[in-house]
């Protein structure tokens, strides 16, 4: 669901490319690769082109990593059909594509275009579940009880044919006129279904809009968008297949696991204080998760609640283990063991994780290209995780500046979201409600102040000033420079 769009003027992004030394091409030889891979695709014995699965994405995505197709079971309880493009299947171990795919780790979205993991003759060809055509797969079939319980899980490589490509917002409109595709006809179900079971184990699930973006005529608009309904429950599916992904390699005793610590308790504790003086219910026994389900992110207070509770989302890596299992295997937003096996396409960690569930399922060992990559992949994820996310930061930083340059001194409603804390506060649990610790530092030398939202355009940005935790306030803009990508604001 779209919020709120602003159109800015045409922006060239290309400095990003150079800044954070984004691959322009990819290497002769591995672009050979994939164009010989392309053209002689693989063709697994096992034929489940009977199965209709449709995939489910933004409308102008061409790299299809998932199609699902949803059903009842006989006496009760529900199927779960799951294909994931079969990358390991196009990628020769040891040859020149693979090498690249460690250099780039994933794809880098910007606006202008991404910065793909591979070359789109497979990326958006030959390894994209594509409709109506016939592809490589790793398929899961997850038998879930009436409960949403797993009780039976099948894994293995098979051709598939996906009936429809559909889009979030095509989806949803669906959903709300009651005419959803057979195949996910379930899906709101299942998914309200898995949600609950999600919360009662102790998940959590920010609702925080995203600012994107987009391509716009002669410019670019930047949005603010809310997740519909739809995509929260398509995320369960894929959250429900990684789930059982991290049970296989936990049992197999070989994996890769995306971890999370569980938030400790001194820092519920403060988000608790946090609610308390933003007004936000928090009834007995509540879970965190189960708080944020009651939060509507328009509000001021609840916006600014948010942001404090995204502090409990840190931490987040890679865990590989081959012998013992990790001490903590658990992802703390998910409340369970989680692996990412469902996007091989767009990250690379996917196509090893996926080898050794394939292996373990069929009681055969590990390759050893995939037992060998497995320690070595955390740390190359968590690199390409930090350009990835600063790919993302630094365009919406220089269209917020872009769109503004010509406005300093005008004046602006927004939302505080957050203010600073001073260096010598106390930071016990029953402490007034502060900032998010970890954004402080650095900041002693600044002027007080804090992070607002501003109501039109859609921009997050520091404002100066004694800035009330969750108010409304009218702010002036000071400085909104597209070389710096900077945006300031200071309270009217």
């Amino acid at each position: 669901m779209v919020i709120r769009r602003v159109v800015a003027p045409r922006i060239d992004f290309s400095a990003l490319r150079r800044e954070l030394e984004l691959p322009t091409r990819f290497p002769v030889a591995a672009q050979r690769e994939a164009d010989e891979a392309a053209a002689a695709p693989p063709g697994p014995a096992a034929d489940r082109t009977d199965i209709p699965f449709v995939t489910i994405d933004p409308a102008s995505s061409r790299d299809l990593d998932q199609a699902m197709c949803l059903t009842r079971r006989t006496g009760g309880g529900y199927r779960v059909h799951y294909a994931i493009a079969d990358v390991a299947a196009h990628v020769r171990p040891g040859g020149d594509l693979e090498a690249e795919t460690w250099r780039r780790g994933q794809t880098i979205y910007l606006p202008d275009g991404n910065i793909p993991l591979h070359p789109s003759t497979l990326s958006e060809g030959a390894a994209s579940l594509l409709p109506d055509v016939e592809r490589a797969a790793v398929v899961w079939t997850i038998d879930l009880a009436a409960d949403g319980e797993t009780v039976a899980v099948g894994l293995e490589r098979a051709r598939v044919r996906s009936r429809a490509k559909l889009d979030y917002l095509g989806v949803q409109a669906d959903a709300d006129a009651g005419r959803l595709a057979e195949p996910i006809a379930l899906l709101p179900e299942l998914g309200k279904l898995l949600i609950a079971r999600g919360l009662d184990r102790g998940a959590i699930n920010l609702p925080l809009p995203e600012q994107d973006v987009e391509p716009d005529d002669d410019g670019w608009r930047l949005v603010l968008r809310a997740p519909a309904p739809m995509e929260d429950y398509n995320a369960q599916i894929s959250l429900l297949t990684g789930m059982a992904a991290a049970d296989l390699m936990l049992a197999g005793g070989i994996g890769l696991l995306r971890t999370m610590p569980t938030p400790k308790p001194e820092a519920v504790a403060r988000l608790r204080t946090a609610a308390g003086g933003l007004d936000i219910d928090w009834p007995d026994g509540a879970s965190v998760g189960q708080v944020l389900t009651t939060i509507d992110p328009a509000q001021p207070r609840a916006a600014a609640f948010l942001d404090h509770a995204a502090e409990l989302m840190r931490g987040a890596g890679y865990t590989a283990f081959d012998g013992e299992p990790p001490a903590d295997p658990r992802h703390g937003a998910v409340g369970a063991a989680y692996a990412h096996v469902t996007a091989p396409l767009r990250r690379l960690a996917d196509r090893y994780a996926t080898e050794v569930c394939l292996a373990l399922h069929a009681g055969t060992p590990v390759p050893e290209w995939a037992r060998t990559a497995l320690p070595k992949l955390p740390s190359v994820m968590a690199g390409t995780d930090r350009v990835a996310s600063a790919a993302t930061r630094a365009a919406v930083d220089l269209t917020e500046a872009v769109l503004l340059a010509h406005r300093v001194g005008e004046s602006f409603e927004a939302a505080v979201l957050d203010v600073d804390r001073p260096p010598t506060a106390p930071v016990a649990a029953d402490a007034p409600v502060p900032a998010p610790a970890s954004r402080q530092s650095g900041r002693s030398a600044r002027r007080a102040g804090g992070t607002v939202a501003v109501d039109e355009p859609p921009v997050r940005a520091r404002c100066e000033g004694d800035l009330p935790l969750g108010e409304r306030v009218r702010v002036r803009l000071v400085t909104a420079d597209p070389v710096a990508r900077k945006v300031l604001f200071a309270l009217d």
